[in-house]
């Protein structure tokens, strides 16, 4: 014979009430904390800022480094002798017309991949394996090559990009640099990092 006290109904369900009341406030409790963890840090929200560089500042043929989320990311004053030069070489390019998704936003699908025609932005990390290219400017240079028109060569493997960071083909890098997401306000405050607003 059990030694168990039966319980009348009535006491029994406020005992259950009870019980069940006092677990759902303890999985809150623990909840709360867990749930706010995940949240990302000041320091994460910061990396992930748009940065913001001065592009009046920039002279015509000068090449600046900023980082954005960690990475260098290039702006580019071309001159109009380097904007000519990026019509006259589709012919050794991969992907002369950006057609591949993803390498650039929609509004700087085109063939200078730019939202102003003499200023280029592109991620410094070629797209093969990583490495950061040199910056070339110069025309058929020897140890690259006479139909070198100027841009961008990594010298880990040997891959070429043009002023546009449009890949040359028969490398080793499968796509062109990146484009990452950018806005102007005003004459040359550039933001790296958002596009532009509707």
């Amino acid at each position: 014979m059990s030694c168990t006290a039966i319980l009348p109904d009535p006491a029994r369900r406020l005992w259950l009430t009870a019980a069940t009341a006092a677990g759902g406030a303890g999985i809150v409790a623990t909840s709360v904390p867990f749930v706010a963890s995940m949240a990302p840090s000041e320091r994460a929200r910061a990396f992930g800022a748009p940065v913001e560089a001065d592009g009046g500042s920039i002279k015509p043929g000068e090449l600046r480094t900023v980082e954005w989320r960690g990475k260098p990311v290039w702006v580019l004053r071309r001159t109009t002798g380097m904007l000519e030069s990026l019509r006259s070489h589709d012919d050794l390019l991969s992907d002369p017309h950006s057609s591949r998704r993803g390498q650039q936003p929609d509004y700087a699908r085109n063939d200078l991949r730019s939202v102003k025609p003499d200023i280029a932005v592109l991620v410094a990390i070629c797209t093969h394996l990583g490495c950061i290219p040199s910056f070339r400017p110069e025309p058929g240079t020897a140890d690259i090559g006479a139909s070198w028109p100027g841009g961008f060569y990594c010298p880990c493997h040997g891959s070429k990009f043009d002023l546009a960071g449009r890949v040359f083909k028969n490398v080793p890098a499968p796509s062109n640099l990146e484009v990452p997401p950018h806005h102007y306000s005003g004459e040359s405050a550039l933001h790296i990092g958002v596009g532009p607003r509707a």
